[in-house]
């Protein structure tokens, strides 16, 4: 058998046409901004935000609205508390580890009320937001996928110079008049962005791999 004969015909499947289009501006997207987290120490916060994901959905899911909006509105308000309490733009362990918790309790609490009051014909929207579904999304959402990736992957690179300052060496960047107390609450609320977009693809459970392990691998060649 051909291989690129059977390459060409699963390409010619419209479920694999949109995986592809969605997974590959979610791979970039991650691998850009998981390069800023591990440099900056944060994939501790990287991981606290892919719970807020799953949280945040639960929340919208359980008030019986769109679970993009409780995705986009809570990793990204909780992107910003976290850079804003962790003091010159660089975040705090304890700070992170009391909001997982939090999160995590209001996460029980959110899926008890879907499942009690909400679940019907959409009982299994919470699984999809924790494993994802990266073959049953639609076109529309694959073209929402790469244009969100496109305006974040942008947004990034306004910063990326200052940023990369900034993460090497904060006091001296300061010190050069580098806003660092501003950079460290933007760049969360990228990562938090950033988190709701990929839990609706690959799912809240994954984000922290594709935050972390590959630019921790590119780091290391």
């Amino acid at each position: 058998m051909n291989p690129f004969t059977g390459f060409a015909h699963m390409l010619s499947q419209p479920f694999m046409q949109h995986a592809f289009v969605a997974g590959t501006a979610v791979a970039l997207l991650c691998g850009l901004v998981g390069y800023f987290v591990v440099l900056r120490n944060q994939v501790f916060a990287g991981d606290a935000l892919s719970h807020v994901a799953y949280t945040g959905a639960l929340a919208a899911l359980a008030a019986g609205v769109d679970l993009r909006f409780g995705l986009f509105a809570a990793t990204v308000v909780v992107g910003v508390v976290l850079g804003l309490l962790g003091g010159r733009g660089v975040t705090d362990d304890v700070v992170i580890g009391t909001t997982f918790a939090w999160v995590l309790g209001l996460g029980v609490l959110f899926l008890s009320i879907f499942t009690t009051h909400r679940a019907g014909s959409d009982s299994s929207a919470n699984v999809t937001v924790l494993f994802g579904s990266i073959f049953g999304i639609s076109w529309s959402s694959a073209a929402t996928a790469a244009l969100v990736a496109a305006g974040l992957i942008a947004l990034l690179l306004v910063v990326a110079r200052p940023l990369l300052f900034a993460s090497i060496d904060v006091g001296v960047a300061a010190a050069r008049g580098v806003p660092v107390r501003f950079l460290g609450p933007f760049f969360l609320a990228i990562v938090g962005a950033t988190a709701a977009e990929a839990s609706q693809v690959v799912g809240a459970l994954l984000l922290l791999g594709l935050l972390s392990a590959p630019p921790a691998a590119a780091r290391r060649t």
